[in-house]
């Protein structure tokens, strides 16, 4: 439940705290003294979107803190857990910040948090009804809400929203699959058919590069081989002349010299290597033209082997030293056909799963709602009847979802009927023309909705505007009810209503140097006669209107 909050420099109010029991508490005030501060104060703290201008004039920023006892509110320690926050087991600390440029900042048990993050804590925490609130009744996304929590399977409908959004996901996913697919199998045929020109090519990395120089050397092999001979001529074969016999002598030369310098002796050195290397290059070229094969039908495949390559990269726009590369890219292709159609498998596995488990969560959700209607439908016409609106009849319609696209929220859409006038068919809530009969049909399907609410806080801001005498004085004794079953907030002009309430807060605005304060203050039973006495007769409290008073508190107490 909210303990205590704290406001400052809010609109009118430079700094506020006030301290809220368990039970019905009311707030009063004599017109214009800003009764929906505390509902201002509260949304702004909770999330909802803020306005530069509920910063006081004068101050940088303004701020609202609200203590909550959650000792008794399984919710909002799971909601604390699930979202990583400090959990204390007995209290939650909210705090929003706004400063005059507009920034806004949230808190959570001390730590940062985001609007949405105050709106998910708030909603486990607090309740607000309002004046307008049948303007929300109109729809029927209201309707469905207000029969999931009446029927406690909210969880469920949640859950069954999820299993829908699996399943239209995967359903998503199938058929785009399902489409690239038949766009791959069209082009199956023709993939496998140039794969097989790549692989009866078989050309590999780099193999390009080696055909070609063996072709080069194929053609050339007379030539090749003659050269060759030449340069074994030149270096040992020649009779009168050649490389090894002049570097022998040389060597021999330069070995009888006495006394060498090291310029001798390093030139020594040289042609002694020379000498060596130019027997090792003879004996390389030897071995090579004992190994050369200057075979004409070798070189005629070669050059065959090459025409097809080039032919094959040109029907392809490639390079020729890229076929492989084609190759690889086609063989890939056709893995991921074959690898598709294993996700399609799956993906039709998937989907048929989830679309089960949704039709069984909402399968269960239609019968508990089936169930819950009719408990409401009684709850509400008893509220009703309370509500001087004797005879209307009121239903819960479950209009079943034919078309396909079945709904996130169950196999039902809901809506609420009602019949103001016995023998008149039931109609549509948008449907009454009434005003003040449509405000008394709001508070009694609020009232039933927050007999039944897990949320431990509920604030009624208005709710009863448009109503008067005996029925103000049972929308007083409904809401003293629920004040009994834990905490009510209800900001009123009804003295019926306020008279009923276990705490008495009154609102009021004051001047000071020019300037504009609001303030709230428990009343003491004295002072809650008299408010009650302003309430019932005015600025002027006459004797009559405090017996009046009087006799409306005595009889509240008895009851």
């Amino acid at each position: 439940m909210l303990q205590t909050l704290v406001i400052k420099n809010f609109t009118l109010v430079e700094y506020l705290e006030v301290d809220f029991n368990n039970g019905m508490t009311a707030l009063t005030g004599e017109t214009g003294a800003g009764k929906s501060l505390v509902v201002d104060a509260l949304a702004m703290a909770l999330g909802d979107r803020a306005d530069t201008d509920q910063v006081r004039r004068a101050a940088d920023k303004c701020e609202v803190s609200a203590i909550f006892d959650i000792r008794q509110v399984s919710l909002a320690k799971s909601w604390l857990k699930a979202h990583d926050f400090d959990n204390q087991e007995y209290e939650c600390v909210i705090r929003r910040v706004l400063t005059k440029e507009g920034r806004s900042r949230g808190h959570i048990n001390g730590q940062s948090a985001t609007m949405q993050q105050l709106r998910g804590i708030g909603e486990t925490l607090i309740d607000i009804h309002n004046q307008h609130e049948h303007q929300s009744l109109l729809r029927r996304e209201t309707h469905r809400y207000i029969l999931d929590n009446f029927a406690n399977c909210s969880e469920l409908s949640r859950k069954t929203k999820k299993f829908h959004q699996e399943w239209v996901r995967a359903r998503k996913e199938l058929e785009k699959l399902k489409n690239t697919n038949i766009e791959l199998i069209s082009s199956k045929d023709f993939l496998s058919f140039q794969l097989q020109e790549l692989v009866e090519i078989n050309i590999s990395e780099g193999e390009l590069q080696s055909l070609e120089e063996e072709q080069a050397c194929l053609a050339n092999s007379e030539s090749i081989i003659s050269d060759c001979n030449k340069v074994l001529q030149l270096y040992s074969e020649a009779e009168k002349c050649n490389l090894e016999k002049l570097l022998n002598e040389s060597i021999q030369i330069l070995q009888k010299i006495p006394a060498k310098s090291k310029s001798l002796e390093e030139a020594h050195r040289s042609l002694t290597s020379a000498q060596i290397e130019i027997q090792e290059s003879g004996k390389e070229i030897q071995q090579y033209l004992n190994n050369f094969n200057a075979d004409p039908e070798a070189l005629h495949k070669v050059e065959n082997k090459l025409t097809e390559i080039y032919q094959l990269a040109r029907k392809y726009k490639i390079s020729p030293e890229n076929l492989y590369l084609e190759k690889k890219s086609i063989e890939d292709e056709l893995k991921k056909l074959l690898v598709s159609h294993d996700e399609e498998d799956r993906l039709e596995q998937e989907t048929k799963k989830l679309f089960a488990e949704y039709s069984l969560a909402a399968k269960e959700l239609s019968e508990i709602r089936t169930k819950a209607s009719i408990k409401i439908s009684s709850d509400i016409e008893k509220q009703l009847k309370l509500l001087s609106m004797n005879g209307a009849q009121f239903n819960v319609n479950l209009n079943p979802i034919t078309n396909n696209d079945l709904g996130g929220r169950g196999q039902e859409e809901v809506e609420f009927l009602i019949s103001t006038n016995p023998g008149e068919p039931c109609k549509s809530l948008a449907r009454i023309a009434s005003g003040g009969e449509l405000s008394r049909i709001s508070l009694a399907i609020q009232a039933i909705a927050a007999k039944n609410s897990s949320i431990p806080t509920l604030v009624f801001d208005e709710v009863d505007v448009g109503i008067g005498g005996a029925t103000a004085d049972i929308v007083g004794s409904i809401l003293q009810d629920l004040g009994r079953l834990g905490q009510i907030i209800c900001i009123t002009h009804q003295p019926q209503v306020a008279s009923k309430a276990h705490d008495h807060m009154k609102v009021s605005k004051n001047t000071k140097e020019n300037l504009t304060f609001s303030n709230i203050v428990t009343l003491n039973d004295s002072e809650k006669l008299n408010e009650i006495a302003r309430m019932l007769g005015g600025v002027d409290i006459t004797d009559a209107t405090l017996d009046h008073a009087k006799e409306m508190l005595s009889s509240n107490k008895k009851n």
